[in-house]
């Protein structure tokens, strides 16, 4: 038990709860409501090992980098207060979970699993060679929803799954631009290794600015998704209530100032998955 709970620290698997709502979002859509129990709880199941796989596999792939980075040496990785063996025990682990909660969702998220792994192990190598890196860490979890949009439809490449690609893009958007926002923090250990980082390439104003302008265009993205679904009152509300919340994230961050990241990942972010959660819900109930 021990090494579970370690484990679950390394990769610090409460915050899955805040990734959850995205994947919902997916679900709820396809399903035009809720979906069933069984759907709901394999896509449950599916998220947070995907999850789980995509973290534990970043802290290994990064522990040397992190070991060189004031602050991320404290990892229970680096210190040795976890080891390799537990970490790749736990990977593996959610792996074959992630590999059986698609199989039990039906033939085509079984397909679609290999191109997710593709995304979710190969990420966490791509600051290594691209600047993309930001969005390509989106675009990762923005798989979320439309892998349940595909568990719940049974379908992705049609006309009729346009809002499933809506959603992936408001997400990759939403993720790359806060991403750039939290890159801030590791100007100075990005450039001594050598990697991509559009604020170590560009300087934390630049990257400041990029990142409100991929929010302006999240806020764009979930207008066009109500639009296309004809969603009830609830849903426009969640949507300024989004645009209010990462407003105030911008607000909170500056070039120069750079304390206030952590309030801004914390906090504002799981308001706006639990929002626009709840927003689509009411949407599709009213």
């Amino acid at each position: 038990m021990k090494a579970l709970r370690d484990f679950f620290e390394l990769i610090k698997f409460e915050h899955t709860i805040f990734a959850l709502p995205f994947a919902y979002l997916g679900m709820l859509l396809a399903a035009g409501g809720w979906p069933t129990w069984p759907q709901f709880i394999w896509i449950t199941l599916a998220m947070a090992a995907a999850r789980t796989l995509a973290m534990g596999f970043n802290r290994l792939a990064d522990r040397a980098i992190d070991a060189r980075n004031p602050r991320t040496a404290g990892r229970p990785l680096v210190t040795g207060a976890i080891s390799t063996r537990t970490a790749w025990a736990g990977v593996l682990a959610a792996a074959l979970l992630l590999a059986f909660s698609a199989w039990m969702l039906g033939p085509l998220p079984f397909r679609l699993l290999p191109g997710a792994l593709l995304f979710l192990l190969g990420y966490s190598f791509t600051k290594r060679f691209t600047w993309l890196s930001h969005f390509i860490l989106g675009f990762t979890d923005g798989l979320a929803p439309a892998g349940a949009w595909a568990a719940v439809r049974g379908s992705l490449f049609t006309p009729a799954d346009l809002p499933a690609w809506l959603l992936t893009a408001t997400v990759t958007l939403w993720i790359g631009g806060f991403d750039l926002i939290y890159a801030c923090q590791d100007i100075e250990p990005d450039r001594r290794d050598r990697l991509y980082s559009i604020p170590a390439r560009f300087g934390p104003a630049f990257a400041l600015r990029l990142s409100a302008v991929c929010h302006v265009a999240t806020a764009l993205l979930l207008a066009a998704l109500g639009w296309a679904m004809h969603l009830a009152w609830p849903y426009w509300l969640g949507v300024l209530i989004t645009a209010a919340l990462l407003t105030w994230e911008h607000a909170l961050v500056k070039p120069h100032d750079l304390t206030k990241i952590n309030l801004a990942f914390f906090n504002i972010n799981s308001y706006i998955s639990i929002a626009l959660f709840v927003a689509v819900l009411a949407a599709l109930y009213l």
